[in-house]
């Protein structure tokens, strides 16, 4: 049964969620439509044509980017909670920035989050050149870390593994270490503990 009514906004969420799920290639007129349970006629209504939905898409992308806020009691805390909001927002739609990234709007999308960072470097005394290196290692140190786990979850299983080249390999005489490496690293607490290190590090530069 067709749909009597719709709205620009749901056509945009369904469509986001499909390019989530499945990447661009995935989102054409017809299956979005059948996922809406409406016409094709109704989605160029809503949104003009292809094109105009993906450039809708990524103009919806930047503005959720946007919406981070910190949260937290210290200036080093609140940095931390937008390192950790960017990351969790880069990781839930890789195909969203990628298309983002492919049509030059990178920068434009890391500007608020860039902004928030400000704010907070700005409260714990840093001014000039020294607040814009910690603004800047934050987001390198968020992005950098994003790719590294997308690379490590699409990569083809390793021969050896790690589990396989610690087991042998020398450790300088520290077995707790070899056995450490061996094991799967945990993401999220690597990622809040190296992030919380390097703002720690950062902050306490001369003033």
């Amino acid at each position: 049964m067709t749909r009597t009514s719709l709205s620009r906004e749901e056509v945009l969420e369904t469509a986001g969620a499909l390019v989530r799920q499945h990447g661009p290639a995935a989102l054409t007129m017809r299956k979005l439509a059948a996922e809406l349970g409406t016409a094709v006629t109704s989605i160029y209504w809503h949104v003009g044509n292809r094109e105009s939905l993906l450039d809708a898409l990524v103009e919806r992308t930047v503005r959720e980017l946007g919406e981070i806020r910190p949260h937290g009691r210290t200036p080093a805390a609140r940095i931390v909670s937008v390192a950790t909001a960017l990351r969790r927002e880069l990781r839930e739609r890789p195909h969203l920035i990628a298309m983002v990234h492919e049509r030059g709007l990178t920068e434009r999308m890391f500007l608020p989050a860039q902004q928030a960072l400000v704010h907070e470097v700005h409260r714990a005394g840093l001014r000039g050149a020294a607040a814009a290196r910690v603004v800047r290692a934050v987001q390198f140190q968020v992005v950098g870390h994003v790719l590294v786990e997308r690379y490590r979850e699409r990569a083809p299983a390793q021969h050896p593994g790690e589990d396989e080249l610690w087991h042998t390999a020398p450790a300088e005489h520290d077995p707790a270490l070899a056995r450490a490496l061996a094991r799967p690293p945990d993401p999220e607490r690597l990622f809040a503990a190296s992030v919380r290190a390097l703002v720690d590090g950062l902050l306490a530069q001369p003033r």
